[in-house]
């Protein structure tokens, strides 16, 4: 994904097709392959996120003195702020490539969007070095970190980059010296390359990114859309039960009963604590095993039998009421002894 040639792959693959909309049956085989790449349920972060990508890409269309205004997703793990991400590349991507055809390095202005990942412990000549990754740049260990730099600069701008998608930004520290760097470089990308720029990471403002003088130019030009878990309940409406709806309504069971998992939205709540990751993980691995044994249909019952990811598993405790602890008979006589003085 983080090349150009698979993130063209993946924005110009047809995404997984829902039932009732196939000339015939799918078999076994197609079934299984369709529910574990499953379809992108389009999430109130998703629908921010893309009018405000699309927002900014017009506001900075023309600015020239300083970086482009720029967007943060942030949240907590399972939340789907790459997912999100992902889609709003994927929609750029196919909007620019429509307008403009033939995609390729060999031809201008033909990769609009680039993912990058930070590395661990990033220093700014590692996270450079990913930038020229992504569009096969040459580099070698003796070149530094601003001739990488410059030339992904000249060739971005080649490129005619519009988006670019920096993900897993919690794991940069500028309190660190190699932390600070990497983040002064992403800060000279920004004004050097003609894009705008969204970022995405775990929680990023309990992060050390928004802190110290670094920290407040990042605030100071950044957005910020939260990914956070699904409440059951937002006034009257239930957000969690309508993301459950809209999972089982994409699934291909042939003998599950509609609504079933709906009324399970409570339970579903706390094994995932109403983080999509966790919920889809659950509802995709319960359809491929009602799939293989043949059931064709989620219960509660399988679902109980599915362990999920730790942070789920740590959220979810089923609470018992403990059992009162046995009494010795020396602890008993002088519990009697003290009711009868």
């Amino acid at each position: 994904m983080n090349t150009w040639q698979g993130f063209e792959a993946f924005a110009t693959t047809p995404p997984p097709t829902p039932p009732g909309t196939q000339a015939a049956p799918r078999t076994l085989e197609e079934r299984l392959a369709y529910h574990s790449a499953f379809v992108t349920i389009r999430t109130p972060a998703i629908d921010a996120l893309s009018r405000n990508v699309r927002t900014l890409m017009l506001l900075g269309r023309h600015q020239q003195a300083t970086a482009r205004p720029s967007l943060i997703v942030t949240g907590p793990a399972t939340t789907g702020k790459t997912t999100a991400l992902l889609q709003v590349g994927r929609t750029c991507h196919l909007a620019h490539t429509t307008r403009q055809p033939h995609p390729g390095m060999g031809h201008v202005a033909c990769v609009p969007v680039a993912y990058v990942l930070v590395p661990p412990a990033a220093s700014a000549k590692t996270l450079a070095a990913e930038f020229a990754r992504f569009l096969g740049i040459p580099t070698t260990a003796r070149m530094t970190q601003a001739q990488i730099t410059t030339a992904v600069c000249a060739t971005y701008a080649k490129a005619g980059v519009k988006l670019v998608l920096i993900d897993e930004i919690h794991r940069l520290n500028p309190r660190t010296t190699t932390g600070a760097e990497s983040a002064d470089l992403l800060k000279d990308l920004t004004e050097r390359i003609g894009a705008t720029f969204v970022y995405a990471g775990i929680d990023v403002t309990r992060t050390a990114l928004f802190t110290g003088i670094r920290g407040a130019q990042l605030a100071g030009r950044a957005g910020l859309i939260d990914c956070g878990a699904f409440p059951a309940r937002l006034g009257k409406s239930e957000p969690f039960k309508d993301l459950i709806w809209a999972m089982e309504k994409a699934l291909d069971l042939t003998r599950h009963r509609p609504g079933s998992l709906p009324r399970l939205a409570s339970y579903l709540h706390a094994r995932t604590g109403g983080k999509i990751g966790s919920l889809s993980r659950l509802i995709r691995q319960a359809a491929l095993i009602a799939l293989l044994d043949g059931s064709e249909r989620i219960t509660k019952a399988l679902l109980d039998t599915i362990r999920l990811d730790h942070l789920a598993e740590e959220h979810y405790r089923p609470r018992t009421p403990p059992s009162a602890p046995r009494r010795t008979g020396a602890e008993a006589d002088r519990e009697h002894r003290r009711s009868t003085l």
